[in-house]
This record gives C-alpha cells, sequence and structure tokens, in this order.
C-alpha cells in the first residue's frame, strides 16, 4: 500500500497560511481595528467597541484559495446594559463610515456584516453584535434584525474536538481544498468544518485519516442529510436549503473522493499511483514531484482500505481567547 502521509504534510504546509503571512494579516487587521476605536472615540461618545476574531482564522484552518483571495474575519463588539435603541442599520453606517478609505476600494455592506476588500488579496468581514453580560451576543443583521449568534462558541466548540497533533485542523484544510478545487460547488468551510469534527478518526497517518473520515461522513448523510449548527444558533440544519441537485451533486463527489482514495490505499498501488488519484480531487498543488515508484510492501504488511479500523479520537479541551 503506498504511503502518502508524508506527500500529505507536505500539501498542508502549501495550502496553509504561514506565520510570516498570518502576522501580516494580524498588523492589517489590528490597524482597523484602531481606525473602528478612533471613530468612536471622536464621533460616537457613550460606545466603545471591543473585538474578537472569528471564523478559519482564529481556529487556524484558513487556506490559500486558487484564486488568491482569501476572507478574515474580525467580530465588532459592543458592550451594553440593554439593548440599544439605535438600529441595526445605523451600527452597520458607523462601521461603513468608520473604515471608509481604508482601502483603495469601497467598503460593501452586507446583511450580516461590513466587507473591507484589499483588492487580490484578501476581504476582512466585520460583523457587528452588542452583548449584555450573562447573555447571548446578538449580530446586526440588516434582514431579520438582532439575532442570536456567538462565533466565539463555535471556536470553543471546535478546539474541544481538536487533537494535540493537530489532524482535525488538517483534515479541514484537506477538504476546504478539495472544494476550492471544485470551485465553490461544494459545501461551506463551516460545514466542512463541522462534518469533519463530527466525523474524525484519528490516525497516524493523515491519508487513512482523510479516508476514514470521508467515509464517516458519507454514511452519515446516506442516513440522513443534515448538518446541525453545535452552538448558537444550536440546532440550525446547514444543509436545509440543498436542492436535490445539490444534495446529489455533494454526495456523488463524495463517493468518487472515496473511490480515488480507496484506489490510492490500494495495496496494489504504488505511491505514484497514489498520488494522481489523491490530484484528482486537489489539483496541482498536490506535490507528485515528491512521490516515489514504490509501494511500503517492503516495509510492512500490506492491508486493504476495507480492512482499516476506525478509532476514537481524542479530545483535548482548550479555552477560547477574551476580548480585543
Amino acid at each position: 500500500m503506498a504511503n502518502c502521509h508524508t506527500l500529505f504534510l507536505n500539501f498542508n504546509t502549501v495550502i496553509a497560511l504561514d506565520s510570516t503571512r498570518k502576522g501580516k494579516l494580524r498588523t492589517s487587521r489590528n490597524a482597523v481595528r484602531e481606525r473602528i476605536r478612533r471613530f468612536f472615540r471622536d464621533k460616537q461618545n457613550g460606545f466603545l467597541p471591543k473585538f474578537h476574531g472569528q471564523g478559519s482564522f482564529m481556529m487556524n484552518t484558513i487556506i490559500y484559495p486558487l484564486d488568491g483571495e482569501f476572507d478574515v474575519d474580525d467580530g465588532i463588539y459592543f458592550l451594553v446594559d440593554q439593548k440599544p435603541v439605535y438600529s441595526v442599520s445605523t451600527f452597520h453606517d458607523w462601521i461603513y463610515k468608520a473604515v471608509d478609505g481604508h482601502t483603495q476600494q469601497k467598503p460593501v455592506d452586507k446583511q450580516t456584516c461590513v466587507r473591507l476588500i484589499y483588492a487580490g488579496q484578501y476581504h476582512l468581514d466585520l460583523p457587528i453584535y452588542y452583548v449584555i453580560e450573562g447573555q447571548c451576543p446578538r449580530l446586526a443583521h440588516k434582514g431579520k434584525g438582532w439575532i442570536d449568534s456567538d462565533p466565539r462558541e463555535f471556536i470553543k466548540w471546535f478546539n474541544q474536538q481538536a487533537d494535540k497533533d493537530g489532524q482535525l485542523k488538517r483534515i479541514v484544510r484537506y477538504l476546504k481544498a478539495w472544494s476550492d478545487y471544485r470551485a465553490g460547488d461544494l459545501p461551506s468551510g463551516l460545514i466542512f468544518t463541522i462534518l469533519a469534527a463530527n466525523n474524525i478518526s484519528i490516525h497516524d497517518r493523515d491519508d487513512v485519516a482523510l479516508y476514514q473520515t470521508l467515509v464517516n461522513i458519507k454514511n452519515s448523510l446516506d442516513g440522513w442529510f443534515v448538518c446541525y449548527r453545535p452552538t448558537t444558533p444550536k440546532g440550525e440544519d446547514l444543509l436545509a436549503n440543498y436542492s436535490k441537485t445539490d444534495k446529489d451533486y455533494f454526495l456523488g463527489q463524495l463517493g468518487s473522493f472515496i473511490e480515488s482514495a480507496e484506489k490510492a490505499l490500494s495495496d496494489k498501488t504504488n505511491q505514484k499511483d497514489a498520488c494522481k488519484a489523491w490530484q484528482r480531487h486537489f489539483g496541482d498543488r498536490f506535490p507528485c514531484d515528491l512521490s516515489k515508484d514504490a509501494t511500503d510492501s517492503l516495509l510492512q504488511p500490506a492491508f486493504s482500505a476495507a480492512a482499516l479500523t476506525f478509532p476514537n479520537r481524542p479530545i483535548v479541551p482548550k479555552k477560547p481567547g477574551g476580548f480585543a
């Protein structure tokens, strides 16, 4: 059986943001935070914004997309004693004015956030919340008003599922890279994050762990095509709006991926051929130039994908960070 674990680790370094890029993003994000603080100090006395990063950047599952532009989320929180008298639109307008002019492109006022665009690089989404101590944060949604939403809770939940070796986070990155290669026809990063966390099968090798996790996801969705949000708004089915066509496409692509993984893990497949099977779903970023024309048969007993076991994963709780 071809062992592609090292190739997967190399692939992970290709798609994951390195420390230098992360540092630049933090510097850029912090400059926006200070601009917003200054706006409220000068223009809106009585409101003091706090900040908390959210999404894949904070969970360390963000990847370099093929189109070169990725998104970073930074929540803006207003700690208050009671529901603000100002409307959702007013808060959106304030944040829009605060960041307008920070980049060459105009901000975009979306339903759930104000988006700041760094052309050709990334965009920074700025969702707005008010928080009353002891209560769930309320998101400023232009279409629905103030709604319960707590991305910090999701980060905590995800970190509690993660293993200390980081394999779950790598598996999420691999799934996102697969989705990215399919040009947006597969589920969102949020859905893949939940599906991976709920179905992860930890293994010493990433190629085997990915295969086992894909099988677990497929079996779960074949039984009941749902993906419930595990945190506020808890119980929301993120697959509820999928049409039959969308569902069939996703399950079909998932099945195709599993078939390729089984071929790659076959005791008759050498590493070069296995790499081609993986590359079919990841594209040229998967490093087949590093593969070898050999199997592991001389190093360890061969075993088939069908004989693989699905061990339980270790749980390592972690604490979320506070507001900035």
